[in-house]
């Protein structure tokens, strides 16, 4: 675990160093669990989005994007179940006075006997060599088949109580199981209580006449009350998705884990409208394809795995997570999830107007089902981030430290330097510059050795270096350095454009 906290901590640092994330307001000591996206930050996020956007919406011909405000008139979080039941289960620490989610801590013991099952794997696998079967130890190694028998029991009676609305028993299994404060060591608990996670706001210029509002914990119900709209307006028949990326705030009470979960957030969804009966289907298919769609980055297919969830939601008839091996173990980066037709019915109820489908083939009106993907951008971010920042030990015993970005996703596509600040390298440097700044987001770098230059190139992400040298102004060709392997080629500066597009085109990456 150590070497993975270490790890985490260079993911901070790495990100505030080179212009990815700042902590908000930090000239008066920041405000917990809010960040701001820095320069490179910023242009990450965005190609996170694009990437998300492109894939989902100009690839499907059924799906269309809206962009809904945060804003929201206060009965669509009556109608949605949020003011409600949108609550976490909190347990304060009465020696160390501090507050946890009281199923996070469950969460974690269990997290702890899974780096257990992982040294058993180790041993073993140090132990079979070549001949060892992973599944199958899994399967049948009597020790890790207690572990996670273990691991089944707790989470499942935590499911059933949380469900049951039973906080007297989520406090007794934190009791039997012996969990101390992290941070004291402490087992003196209070009792676990719910706490309304939306941030309240006021809408009108006076206290007595203002409006009660709330700032929107999640970006879907902007679609759901959008349903009928789009549908007449963009003609769609069933079935259909509506995609939407945008903010939502929820008023977290154990924010952490840097990015991992913050107060104001970022989330890219989907609602898909389906005839009733059918929703199983899609929610197959939309599982698989977007496990697909996170694979296409190159990640690794080993560090995402599927969670069925044990406790519904109270809308939901299925549900299930895309896990992602982050520095602190296997997190949510996504959900999927069969949401019935909970959300149009009670918004038809609540705002007293229709939202259903005429099916010309069936020949009846029908409150549709909906199957969602959702997605947390800053997850993604942290996700892409983390995965990317490797050390590298090279063939001459040296370091280097190398961000190695999906280039697609890359905030800066390449950097330009003339190998002198003289002899007119730089003029041509900059030219080279303004031809590629049509399609690219390209930099100019002439600050030290040019060795330097591209161990700064590596750590910042940017997939290509383009030097120009003497030997430009003879034949018009220039070095192009690939980052991942740090192979070095000669090309026509006529070539450039054609040799990146090659990289980092959707289609090389989405197909």
């Amino acid at each position: 675990m150590a070497n993975n906290e270490d790890h985490f901590k260079k993911v901070i640092s790495h990100a505030k160093e080179y212009g990815y994330i700042f902590g908000s307001s930090e000239i008066y000591d920041g405000l917990s669990a809010v960040y701001d996206y820095a320069q490179n930050g910023a242009e990450l996020k965005k190609n996170i989005r694009e990437y998300w956007w492109r894939s989902m919406v100009y690839m499907h011909q059924n799906i269309v994007g809206i962009d809904a405000a945060i804003l929201m008139h206060p009965t669509t979080w009556k109608a949605s179940g949020h003011v409600d039941a949108f609550n976490d289960p909190l347990i304060d620490n009465k020696d160390s006075k501090k507050r946890y989610r009281a199923d996070v801590l469950i969460e974690d013991y269990c997290a702890k006997i899974e780096t257990k099952i992982e040294k058993e794997v180790k041993k073993a696998q140090k132990r079979f060599g070549d001949a060892f079967n992973k599944e199958e130890f899994i399967s049948t190694n009597p020790r890790v088949l207690g572990y996670q028998e273990k691991i089944n029991v707790i989470l499942q009676r935590m499911g059933k109580s949380l469900e049951n609305e039973d906080l007297a028993d989520v406090k007794a299994l934190i009791e039997e199981l012996e969990i101390a404060d992290p941070i004291s060591g402490s087992k003196n608990w209070t009792d676990v209580k719910q706490f309304n996670l939306m941030f309240g706001t006021k809408l009108g210029a006076s206290a007595e006449t203002a409006t009660d509002l709330y700032l929107r914990p999640e970006t879907a119900q902007g679609i759901f009350v959008n349903f009928a709209n789009v549908q007449k307006t963009g003609r769609m028949k069933i079935p259909f998705g509506i995609a939407q990326t945008g903010k939502a705030f929820r008023n977290e009470i154990v924010a952490r884990q840097f990015i991992f979960r913050m107060r104001e957030f970022e989330q890219m969804e989907m609602q898909f409208f389906v005839r009733p009966g059918e929703e199983m289907k899609w929610y197959e298919y939309w599982k698989e394809t977007r496990l697909n769609w996170h694979k296409s980055l190159g990640m690794g297919a080993e560090n995402y795995r599927f969670h069925d969830h044990e406790k519904l939601a109270h809308y939901a008839n299925a549900a299930a997570d895309i896990e992602f091996k982050f520095p602190f173990g296997f997190k949510e980066l996504e959900g999927i999830h069969s949401r019935t037709d909970f959300d149009l019915k009670a918004h038809e109820e609540h705002s007293g107007k229709k939202l259903q489908f005429f099916d010309p083939q069936m020949n009846e009106s029908y409150v549709p089902y909906v199957v969602e993907t959702s997605i947390g951008l800053d997850r993604m971010f942290l996700a892409i981030f983390s995965k990317s920042l490797q050390e590298e030990t090279l063939g001459d015993g040296s370091t280097r430290t190398v961000l190695k970005l999906p280039s697609i996703l890359a905030p800066v596509k390449a950097a330009v330097f003339p190998l002198v600040k003289k002899d007119g390298l730089p003029e041509v440097a900059r030219k080279i510059i303004e031809n590629l700044q049509w399609d690219f987001n390209v930099i100019y770098d002439e600050k030290d050795a040019v060795g330097k230059r591209y161990r700064r190139q590596d750590a910042a992400g940017t997939p290509f270096c383009i030097t120009v040298d003497h030997q430009t102004l003879e034949d018009q060709t220039v070095t192009i350095r690939h980052r991942d392997t740090m192979e070095q080629e000669r090309i026509p500066i006529s070539g450039i454009s054609e040799k990146m597009k090659d990289s980092i085109s959707y289609q090389k990456w989405l197909a």
